[in-house]
């Protein structure tokens, strides 16, 4: 007895029912029993989507030896004949079919039957019908806001706050859970989505007031049990120095967490419970809050006071948005977290400084033989040759602003992780000149000017290859996954060394 394996890839799906065909002589291949071949499928119905490869698998048996398995779907454009003889150079008494097949991305049948034959060497057929359907559910949930993975409840008459989060499915959701151990309300807590496809969870939590940590896990299943997780660590105390502040421009949580990268936008902390924000203000009457968590406005929002208008409250039910009144200058907004103070004060675009030592879109750079002079570009891409492909539209009112792309044009990404650096555009491909790496490749917060030929304006603030704090600006290409493919604009300001990636229409 002799075992093979086959894996072939194709296009198409399938469903299943067994009959029984004639058989006839062969004289090459006498008889052994003189039965039909036996077909034991792994199952006779395949759960598939679009663009998604499904596997037609089954043990095959037949004392006389099989000679040929043809697999037929007319609607899939499917007619592959696997002929064993022509394979082996004999026919085979057993064989564990494994066939694979991709389905076209653009698919639109619900479901195909797939006809699966198995002959043997004296003409004998057994057949079975395998059904694919398109109603797979293979992707995990996916939540479109979720909770921070670090959070910072201060202690007051009654200690908490509201817990937002929301999911998506691409089928059904099934529950989500909200686990705090030693929170006897949050131990499992369920919610049911009752086969929805997106649920919105809003939840008051309370805890005692006293200093202590908490471990969080929020736990979202759909109808097939895909489930996604995240965790976040719960710190309840007093007021904090917290390590880092952002300043959020936007009006919503669903605005906190679409983006690819930079919203909400991580400003400054020169000192102990100080933080400093600077920020380009498009147009007057921009409303903006602090907020030492990325994802939420809860547990803690830094506005204004509504009692004290010279003050700030960190209280997200009743905080006020610092509005910026002032249209094409930059703001910068000094405030104390312990004492709930602050100031600002605002600045010209000529008074501002980054490191560009050129003017844009002018004669600049020459070419590798030094024959040349090009027009000084700076883009997105793995090279300067790549920036080429994707360059930065320097803004009307701003010089220190810039876009990708330019305005109406569209700017479509994939799904998945990018790789990308800031650099100038050179079609020989030098490096040395203007370039920005992050601070951290995976979750991007903020640019560091990276000129290997030290070539930086000298009216610049900033230092090269330096942070602000003086440590090292290291080697870190920008890698942000793209959750949802769609529609994106990136702005980057070369004063601030912040960037972003935000949806577009």
């Amino acid at each position: 007895m002799k075992k093979h394996f086959l894996n072939l890839a194709l296009w198409a799906l399938l469903p299943m029912s067994l009959c029984v065909t004639g058989c006839s002589d062969d004289d090459t291949y006498p008889d052994v029993d003189g039965q039909t071949p036996v077909a034991e499928m792994n199952t006779l119905h395949i759960q598939s989507a679009a663009g998604r490869t499904f596997t037609i698998e089954g043990r095959l048996t037949d004392a006389d030896g099989i000679s040929t398995i043809q697999l037929q779907c007319a609607d899939l454009y499917l007619n592959k004949t696997i002929d064993l003889i022509e394979i082996y150079g004999e026919p085979q008494t057993e064989y564990d079919l494994s066939y694979s097949f991709t389905t076209a991305n653009d698919e639109l049948g619900e479901s195909f039957t797939i006809n699966v034959t198995i002959t043997d060497v004296g003409g004998r057929s057994t057949s079975q019908e395998v059904l694919v359907t398109m109603d797979g559910d293979f992707e995990n949930p996916t939540f479109t806001v979720r909770p921070s993975s670090d959070l910072t409840v201060l202690i007051a008459a009654e200690t908490g706050f509201t817990l937002n989060f929301s999911v998506t499915d691409d089928r059904a959701l099934d529950y989500v859970t909200i686990n705090i151990p030693s929170i006897p309300e949050f131990e499992n807590f369920q919610v049911d989505a009752a086969g929805q496809s997106s649920i919105d969870v809003s939840e008051r939590i309370v805890f005692p007031s006293e200093e202590a940590t908490y471990e969080m896990t929020v736990t979202a299943v759909d109808a097939v049990g895909n489930q996604t997780v995240v965790t976040s660590t719960i710190n309840v105390s007093e007021m904090q120095n917290f390590p880092k502040m952002y300043l959020a421009d936007v009006a919503t949580t669903a605005e906190l967490n679409s983006d690819v990268f930079g919203v909400p936008m991580l400003i400054n902390h020169p000192a102990e419970y100080q933080y400093r924000a600077r920020y380009y203000n498009k147009e007057a009457g921009t409303e903006i809050f602090f907020l030492p968590q990325k994802t939420d406005f809860a547990p803690i929002c830094f506005g204004i006071d509504p009692n004290d208008e010279t003050k700030l409250t960190y209280d997200p039910e009743t905080a006020l948005p610092i509005v910026l009144d002032e249209a094409g200058v930059y703001y910068e907004i000094d405030f104390n977290v312990l004492d709930l103070t602050y100031s600002m004060r605002t600045y010209s675009v000529d008074e501002a400084t980054d490191p560009i030592n050129y003017e844009y879109g002018t004669n600049t750079f020459w070419d590798a033989n030094a024959q040349e002079y090009i027009n000084f570009y700076i883009g997105w891409g793995g090279s300067p040759q790549d920036a080429g492909n994707h360059l930065f539209v320097q803004d009307a009112d701003n010089p220190h602003l810039f876009y990708y792309p330019a305005t109406g044009e569209r700017w479509t990404q994939e799904a998945g992780e990018m790789n990308f650096i800031i650099t100038n555009y050179h079609p020989a491909g030098w490096w040395d000149n203007v370039e920005w790496r992050c601070d951290d490749s995976a979750n991007p917060e903020k640019f560091g000017y990276f000129s290997k030929a030290n070539n930086v304006n000298p009216n610049w603030e900033g230092t090269n290859q330096r942070w602000e704090d003086g440590t090292v600006v290291g080697d870190n290409w920008v890698k942000p996954v793209v959750t949802i493919g769609g529609n994106y604009r990136f702005e980057f300001d070369a004063h601030l060394g912040r960037g972003k990636i935000v949806p577009a229409n």
